[in-house]
């Protein structure tokens, strides 16, 4: 219908076609490629990345937070995501960890330490994120102009 014409669309990405199922929109398509990223078109597990071995404390589950993750993605004794909120934790200021006092014995008094709060388990930041900032990220300028790009300093 559009060959030949001044709309026509540009071809589809094969490599799309190929790995998302049988039947379905294009958009469907590319929100299962985005979703499988890093994951065997074959079966399905996950292609090995570069891990960190994260050391654990004897009383507490340690993992090592994703780049952006705000929430917990832990699973429970069915199989679902806890989905928890990641705060920062201040492990020398609880009442009940200074009774274990294991997490300050490992990392010292200031650690920069993020808990679930509802599964209790610890993060450690990702390495590649910048230290100290909101949990909630940087931010990202939108597509559509909507955010405010930081204001300039003036130089005097």
């Amino acid at each position: 219908m559009w060959e030949g014409t001044a709309l026509a669309l540009p071809p589809r990405p094969q490599e799309i076609w190929a790995l998302a199922p049988a039947g379905g929109s294009l958009i469907s398509r590319i929100i299962y490629q985005a979703f499988h990223r890093g994951k065997s078109v074959a079966s399905g597990e996950p292609v090995a990345t570069q891990t960190t071995d994260v050391p654990q404390l004897p009383n507490h589950k340690v993992k090592l937070k994703k780049s952006g993750q705000r929430a917990c993605n832990e699973k429970n004794d069915k199989g679902k995501f806890c989905g928890g909120h990641l705060k920062r934790w201040f492990y020398t200021a609880d009442v009940l960890e200074q009774e274990c006092g294991c997490a300050e014995k490992a990392w010292g008094a200031d650690r920069e330490v993020y808990r679930c709060e509802f599964c209790q388990t610890l993060y450690l930041p990702h390495p590649e994120d910048a230290r100290g900032v909101n949990v909630a990220g940087t931010g990202q300028l939108s597509v559509f102009g909507l955010t405010v790009p930081p204001k300039e300093e003036k130089k005097a």
